[in-house]
């Protein structure tokens, strides 16, 4: 049984609860916050992207004009404290205590760098998408995190909720894997096989330290 000596975490439906951010979205389009949600389920499910949500409810729609715009109104888009996931902190700060590698590692805007530090949580290192210039799925993205961690990617955990950007990819550059299910993507995306790849399938973080530390003999 290979041990594990980094864990990197997704942030968007892993650290990071996005219901309000997509509430604030629908709020901003003049669409119920219902209707708008119904129609992320339904864009998901046939393997389309929020950016597809968007469009559906603003055609032409250019998400760098609407943020400014959102800046400009007051109403910027991003995320604070609100919005983290109440497990997430003591999860990341157990994984420290037990000598890990931690790393948090994500798609996200340039913004959300300085938004992710405000939070301050215990990390090694924090991955922006737009920072690095990669993004997931690619290969690179998951290469990056290794070489961070300065460990073999089979030592490695890769966290997140989604079985296309986090598991599947994750898993072909050798790392182990923890599916997280909840956000729309964990309950919409099905792949048993992959699951069945899965070092673990969680239903919170919570448990994720104990189940760390017994697969490394406690």
């Amino acid at each position: 049984m290979t041990e594990i000596r980094a864990v990197f975490f997704d942030i968007g439906e892993t650290l990071i609860n996005e219901g309000e951010i997509y509430g604030r979205w629908a709020d901003w389009l003049g669409v119920p916050r219902h209707a708008f949600l119904t129609k992320l389920g339904a864009v998901l499910a046939t393997g389309g992207s929020h950016l597809d949500l968007l469009e559906y409810f603003r055609p032409g729609f250019d998400l760098k004009v609407e943020q400014k715009k959102r800046i400009e109104a007051g109403m910027p888009n991003g995320f604070d404290a609100s919005d983290l996931y109440p497990d997430a902190r003591s999860c990341l700060s157990r994984l420290r205590a037990q000598g890990l590698y931690v790393g948090v590692a994500g798609n996200q805007p340039v913004e959300a760098d300085e938004q992710f530090a405000a939070l301050g949580l215990e990390a090694d290192v924090v991955g922006i998408s737009d920072v690095w210039g990669v993004e997931k799925p690619a290969q690179e993205f998951f290469a990056r995190c290794a070489d961070l961690a300065g460990v073999p990617a089979g030592e490695i955990l890769y966290v997140g909720d989604r079985i296309d950007n986090d598991v599947l990819p994750a898993l072909a550059f050798g790392m182990q894997t923890a599916f997280l299910r909840r956000g729309p993507w964990g309950f919409i995306q099905r792949d048993p096989e992959a699951l069945a790849r899965c070092t673990f399938v969680l239903d919170d973080l919570e448990v994720l330290p104990d189940l760390v530390a017994a697969r490394n003999g406690g």
